[in-house]
């Protein structure tokens, strides 16, 4: 499921639909989840939905499945904004690479957190998913 999203979040592959082609379960779940939101706008790919929107002033994106049950919802975060610990071990491992993306998933299944880093020749992917301490996703070499 974890994984689902985070590709879901990192895919660019998204085709604009409007809420007439979203499913009922969908549209009317994420009315009543997110009432207040504005800006909202959807996108399909082949077996989900996914919804940008504002609220409260922060940028969201809600993710329903084919069936219109909700996924997960996702933010994009600074480091200031992850767990003291987090940042602690972040700053002391990887001094000499810059952020590049980092953002917060929250689901049934708790709260997880993923960024990624860069360097002149590397790009690392770690997750959080206990919100104690980073496990390596992904790791691969720049062309």
């Amino acid at each position: 499921m974890m994984m689902l999203a985070l590709v879901l979040t990192l895919s660019t592959s998204f085709a604009f639909t409007g809420e007439e082609a979203v499913n009922k379960k969908a549209l009317n779940g994420f009315k009543s989840e997110f009432a207040g939101a504005t800006d909202a706008a959807w996108t399909t790919g082949s077996n989900f939905y996914k919804v940008a929107f504002t609220l409260n002033d922060q940028k969201l994106f809600a993710y329903y499945n084919a069936e219109g049950e909700f996924m997960a919802v996702t933010r994009f975060i600074s480091s200031f904004q992850l767990p003291l610990n987090l940042q602690t071990s972040l700053k002391k491992s990887y001094s000499n690479y810059w952020i590049s993306d980092l953002f917060e998933m929250a689901s049934n299944e708790g709260t997880n957190y993923y960024v990624t880093f860069e360097n002149a020749d590397t790009k690392i992917v770690l997750k959080s998913i206990d919100g104690s301490s980073w496990s390596l996703y992904q790791k691969s070499k720049k062309a």
